[in-house]
């Protein structure tokens, strides 16, 4: 299917079903920065599920996933991180740019965070059979954009025993200096995901360097540490 035919297809099917005592609601808990048709997730998935998709091309998948990205409801979003998640396999590693490019528009947690999450699967998998990869994120953990270095910070969550310590470790420590609320989430967040596989070295690496890493980063790190430090 063309991506300019289903998007025509997905806005009328969602604007058709607008909420707008939920859609104020909804903006509110955002901050005001953007604007809601009003639909929760369960919902705004069911009624993309209703319009029977099946797998996108590359090509299309990308092209409804910036059209989408565009729009000014903000479920348009979702439903683009969504399709990502669902199609993560297509993507190849010239598509890290774009979802970067990405968590630099209509920026908040929410999607960022599910960049995030494309990102990981994203990498996961293409770093067995590009050796250079990686080194995206070691760029990212330097952009200009604080919600790129959270990216950076976050993709690795999920990965368990195949994480990179040393990125891990090494980023939480280039990140550890700066005040932004997000990151320094982003850095316990990181950290508390790996202490599940190895809490012994997160407890050790938050103790060396507790002078360096916020008391929130630390907070977060060790939420489910025993005997935290």
């Amino acid at each position: 299917m063309p991506h300019h035919t289903a998007l025509q297809a997905l806005q009328h099917t969602l604007l058709s079903h607008a909420n707008p005592q939920k859609a104020q609601a909804m903006a509110d808990y955002q901050r005001g920065q953007f604007v809601f048709i009003g639909l929760a997730a369960p919902e705004r998935r069911a009624l993309v599920k209703s319009l029977g998709w099946k797998k996108f091309p590359r090509t299309e998948l990308l092209a409804l996933v910036q059209a989408c990205w565009e729009l000014p409801q903000r479920e348009f979003q979702y439903v683009a991180v969504d399709l990502l998640a669902a199609h993560h396999k297509l993507l190849q590693t010239e598509d890290i740019a774009l979802l970067l490019a990405l968590a630099q528009q209509h920026s908040w947690w929410d999607s960022v965070d599910g960049l995030a999450g494309v990102m990981g699967d994203l990498l996961f998998r293409l770093r067995s059979t590009d050796a250079g990869v990686m080194a995206t994120m070691d760029a990212a953990i330097r952009h200009e954009n604080f919600w790129v270095r959270r990216i950076a910070m976050l993709h690795q969550l999920g990965w368990r025993e195949a994480t990179d310590t040393q990125r891990l470790f090494g980023y939480a420590l280039q990140l550890s200096h700066e005040q932004e609320f997000f990151i320094r989430k982003a850095i316990g967040w990181a950290l508390r995901d790996y202490a599940r596989e190895a809490p012994e070295a997160v407890r050790a690496f938050v103790l060396v360097h507790r002078d360096q890493l916020s008391p929130l980063s630390q907070r977060e790190a060790l939420k489910h540490c025993a005997d935290s430090a």
